[in-house]
């Protein structure tokens, strides 16, 4: 594995801090504040772990406040609902007591969807 793949890989692999509540590290890249798709990343990690066996086919992200690269990131899940084939989740990132980006996804379990073309010849 090169090194900025590894690099990503780890930033991912976040740590659980208590039930439903993961910390992240952020790698400076130079710039002020952090980088988006690596908060995101963070927080549908978060939520992936509080289901079982369920993939993401539904994520709603907003960033509320920039995050500081210099500072961990703590992700609070809340689980919405969990059902038979669907769980929702509800992610905030918080840096320094204050909410920077709130996620809400949805998870389903792998199932086949309706066909609504005819086979090829």
């Amino acid at each position: 594995m090169n090194t900025a793949l590894s690099s990503i890989v780890s930033q991912l692999d976040l740590e659980q801090v208590e039930l439903n509540l993961f910390r992240g590290q952020s790698e400076n890249l130079g710039t002020p504040r952090v980088f988006g798709g690596q908060v995101i990343g963070q927080a549908l990690v978060a939520a992936l772990r509080t289901v079982s066996e369920r993939h993401c086919h539904s994520l709603h992200g907003y960033f509320l406040r920039p995050g500081d690269p210099n500072k961990p990131i703590l992700y609070e899940v809340d689980r919405i609902r969990d059902g038979k084939s669907f769980a929702t989740r509800r992610v905030v990132a918080i840096q320094s007591g204050e909410a920077i980006f709130n996620m809400a996804c949805s998870f389903q379990v792998l199932e086949d969807g309706l066909s609504h073309a005819r086979t090829m010849p």
